[in-house]
């Protein structure tokens, strides 16, 4: 691919990508196409390969058939092409670093960065801290913020070295809803402002529903990819699951009446009644 093709090439392109665990199929035949600025959410239940579904975007887990090209490379050629956020979780309060320290090592290498000169280092972190609105929080240790704190710091450090496609793990766990809400509306400004693509793992569609572009549902080894409108509804979700499954639509919220009971993550994620 010519350096012209790769500055005009999709953020993610997944081709007839297949996966699986030992004889346990997670999806087959996987084609998906994620333009610059675009969000596309991944929901289904435990298991269905979501997760591992980043690992191979990440370059640490191969594909057993199709191609997988992130801005028009292989996964393991350009790392910093990829920013990543994963679940909250616990910081001791006695962990000595600094949010600054965090946030640049997504540029010195320790995460997913190739490593930047120092000239403009503390510029860059602090640009970015700035655009997730955490400069006041910049000298503190890590393990003294909130859920809602340390998810914004992560976004920074994913965000510092300018990635090109953002992927997202489940970031909203554990999060009440404020934070949830602050959570996706950086993600959701960083790909409008930089037409960075958003790939964003969830429990929780309704709060990335303002945000959400195209849904990827994967389930039972099968998958659905369209617009929110084209995938939840009643009559994909049971065709995928393989029973009678409702979705209702109220009050700007998504209702799934009768998941069974291995999709319990999905029932989460839906607001199942």
């Amino acid at each position: 691919m010519t350096d012209a093709a790769r500055a005009s090439a999709p953020a993610l392109a997944l081709r007839d990508a297949s996966l699986r665990y030992g004889r346990r199929r997670l999806w087959q035949g996987l084609s998906l196409q994620v333009e610059p600025g675009e969000f596309v959410a991944v929901l289904g239940a435990n298991g269905s390969g979501k997760t591992s579904l980043l690992r191979a975007v990440l370059g640490l887990q191969r594909l057993d058939t199709g191609t997988l090209m992130v801005a028009g490379h292989p996964p393991q050629q350009r790392r910093d092409d990829v920013g990543y956020v994963p679940q909250q979780r616990h910081i001791d309060p006695l962990v000595p670093l600094r949010v600054r320290d965090v946030v640049g090592q997504g540029l010195d290498g320790h995460r997913w960065g190739t490593g930047w000169p120092r000239p403009g280092r503390r510029r860059r972190i602090e640009a970015v801290l700035a655009a997730v609105g955490a400069t006041r929080l910049a000298d503190m240790p890590i393990g003294l913020l909130s859920g809602g704190e340390q998810q914004r710091v992560r976004i920074a450090q994913a965000l510092v070295a300018d990635p090109k496609l953002l992927l997202c793990d489940e970031p909203l766990l554990s999060l009440d809803m404020r934070s949830q809400r602050t959570v996706t509306a950086l993600v959701d400004s960083r790909r409008r402002t930089s037409s960075t693509a958003v790939v964003f793992v969830t429990h929780e569609i309704n709060p990335v529903l303002p945000y959400v572009d195209r849904v990827l549902y994967l389930a039972g080894g099968q998958f659905r990819v369209g617009s929110v409108d084209q995938v939840l509804n009643s009559a994909t979700l049971s065709e995928l699951y393989g029973m009678p499954i409702d979705v209702l639509h109220t009050g700007g919220r998504i209702v799934v009446v009768g998941l069974p009971e291995t999709a319990s993550d999905a029932h989460h994620a839906l607001g199942v009644a």
